[in-house]
């Protein structure tokens, strides 16, 4: 039998960090960003701390990843390390080490609390190349409408039928500009629960309620995501009490 491989300490420093996926980078799976930022990780020297046993990992975690495809300005994960950093200069250390459309966009101190709870909802944009912006405010009527919509997804468990319509805060379309056509766009607050609503379900629900098809594939970007303002339905930064909890900290003289 092996011995016991002896206990890493505990990490002294976590920070929690928003990145983007934009332009082509944005068809980047979740599995291949980690590797990516591992090896940025250790490109750009960051002491990150890792986990014991026989098969240390580093111990960065990730909340609520975009489905692939889906352009993002809000991602989030959180990571632990060995020895305290400046949470500026790790922000452009990983910036550098990362290739162009994997962006590093804030780096905070932990606070208390999980992250994860506090990603309570998500604001995304779908642009609708070739659809008239009258046609898709029609659509969203109908959407809006109904108290229920049942859609299907497949599954690693096969085909699963859930509600759309219960998820979705609010629902809204508007004209815009995609490679120099006019389109519609849709503004959508999504609340986060399980099964976890996406834009394309919503877009499947657009189409069994309004007969809503786009003749081109559409443009989904994640905008942001974090805890929701129930009187608003705004969509708040989940970094924010991290930053309050840093600048009211006592700091040594």
């Amino acid at each position: 039998m092996r011995d016991q491989p002896a206990q890493r300490p505990p990490p002294v420093q976590k920070l929690r960090i928003r990145y983007a996926k934009r332009g082509r980078l944005r068809f980047t799976s979740h599995r291949d960003f980690s590797r990516a930022f591992e090896r940025a990780v250790r490109r750009a020297g960051v002491p990150v701390a890792f986990s014991s046993g026989f098969s240390p990992h580093p111990r960065i975690s990730y909340a609520n990843a975009s489905p692939t495809g889906a352009a993002t300005e809000a991602e989030y994960l959180e990571i632990g390390l060995s020895a305290e950093c400046d949470p500026g200069g790790v922000r452009h250390r990983l910036d550098a080490a990362l290739p162009a459309g994997l962006d590093i966009l804030d780096v905070v101190v932990a606070g208390s609390g999980a992250l994860a709870d506090r990603l309570e909802a998500g604001q995304w944009q779908i642009d609708l190349p070739a659809v008239q912006p009258a046609r898709a405010e029609a659509a969203v009527a109908q959407f809006l409408a109904q108290e229920s919509i049942n859609v299907e997804r497949t599954t690693k468990k096969g085909v699963r039928t859930f509600d759309c319509r219960a998820a979705v805060v609010s629902l809204s379309a508007s004209a815009g500009m995609v490679n120099d056509q006019e389109c519609a766009i849709l503004d959508l607050v999504v609340r986060h629960g399980t099964p976890a609503v996406r834009p394309d379900d919503v877009l499947a629900g657009l189409r069994e309620t309004a007969g809503l098809v786009p003749p081109a594939p559409p443009m989904q970007t994640r905008l942001a995501q974090g805890p929701l303002d129930p009187a608003t339905g705004n969509v708040g930064d989940p970094l924010d009490p991290d930053r309050d909890a840093s600048a009211t900290a006592p700091r040594d003289r």
